[in-house]
C-alpha cells in the first residue's frame, strides 16, 4: 500500500534547546488501521492522536525510534525493584474513553511535570484527541491504591506490537518509578499476548527527559539517515 507524505512547516523543537524541527506526515489517514500502523511503526513512525508522522528536521537526525524485543526482555535491578514496590496496586485494561477521573489526573501531571507548556492547560476534548485514534485499538491501563486512581498508561494495540502512547500519573509518587513501571507492565502484557515489539516512541540521546527509555534492554534502535530505505533496527544490548 502507497501512502501520501507531506512535510509539516517548521517549529521550535520541543526537546533540544535552539533547534528547529519539522516532521513527515501520512496525508491518507482514512487508510490507516492497526495493520498498516504496524507497518509505519517499524519505518520509524509514531502517532498523536489520529496523525502519523516521524520527524524529520533539516539538518538534525537526533530523533531514534526505539523499541524492546518483549521475549527476550531482562529487568535489571532497579526495574525489579520497581515492579516489586508496586505490587499492592490494583491493575485493570479499560476501554479508551477518557473519564473526569483520568482527565483531572491528567491535569494534575501536566501541571506538576510541564508548567507552563501548551499541554498543561489542554481541554477535555484536546485531551481526548491527544491520546486516541479513532483507526486504531487503544486502551487505557488503570493502576489504583485503595480505589484511588493513580496512574493511566495509554497502549495501542497492533497485530505484531504494543506502542507506549502516553502515561500520566501522580506527581508525587516519585519514588513508586510509575512511569517505569507503567513500561515494565506493557512489556509483559506484549509478551503476554504474543506481540512481539513494544515501540516507546523516539529517544533522543542528548535529551535527559528521554534517558529512562535507553535502561530497558536489550533495547533496538533505528538510527534516522538521509534517505530512509537505507535505515535498520539496531540492537543495543
Amino acid at each position: 500500500m502507497r501512502l501520501s507524505l507531506g512535510l509539516t512547516q517548521e517549529h521550535s523543537c520541543s526537546y533540544l534547546e535552539n533547534h528547529m524541527a519539522r516532521s513527515l506526515m501520512v496525508m491518507d489517514e482514512e487508510l490507516l488501521s492497526p495493520h498498516t500502523y504496524d507497518a509505519l511503526l517499524a519505518h520509524g513512525y509514531r502517532r498523536s492522536g489520529d496523525h502519523v508522522y516521524r520527524p524529520w528536521c533539516d539538518g538534525c537526525r537526533q530523533c531514534h525510534a526505539v523499541r524492546v524485543p518483549v521475549e527476550r526482555f531482562r529487568p535489571n535491578r532497579s526495574q525489579r525493584r520497581c515492579w516489586n514496590l508496586n505490587r499492592d496496586l490494583d491493575l485493570r485494561w479499560v476501554p479508551a474513553e477518557l473519564t473526569d477521573e483520568q482527565y483531572a489526573l491528567y491535569l494534575a501531571y501536566q501541571a506538576r511535570r510541564h508548567a507552563g507548556g501548551a499541554m498543561a492547560e489542554s481541554s477535555f476534548m484536546e485531551t481526548q484527541e491527544f491520546l486516541l485514534a479513532s483507526w486504531n485499538d487503544v486502551r487505557f491501563l488503570e493502576m489504583r491504591l485503595a480505589g484511588e486512581l493513580l496512574c493511566v498508561a495509554v497502549t495501542d494495540f497492533q497485530p505484531l506490537s504494543l506502542s507506549a502512547v502516553y502515561a500520566f500519573f501522580r506527581p508525587d509518587m516519585h519514588k513508586r518509578s510509575l512511569g517505569s513501571y507503567a513500561i515494565l507492565q506493557q512489556i509483559a502484557q506484549a509478551n503476554q499476548e504474543g506481540r512481539q515489539w513494544l515501540y516507546l516512541g523516539y529517544w533522543i540521546p542528548d535529551c535527559r527527559k528521554m534517558a529512562y527509555k535507553s535502561a530497558f534492554r536489550p533495547i533496538e534502535v533505528r538510527a534516522p539517515l538521509a534517505d530512509m530505505q537505507d535505515e535498520k533496527w539496531v540492537e543495543r544490548c
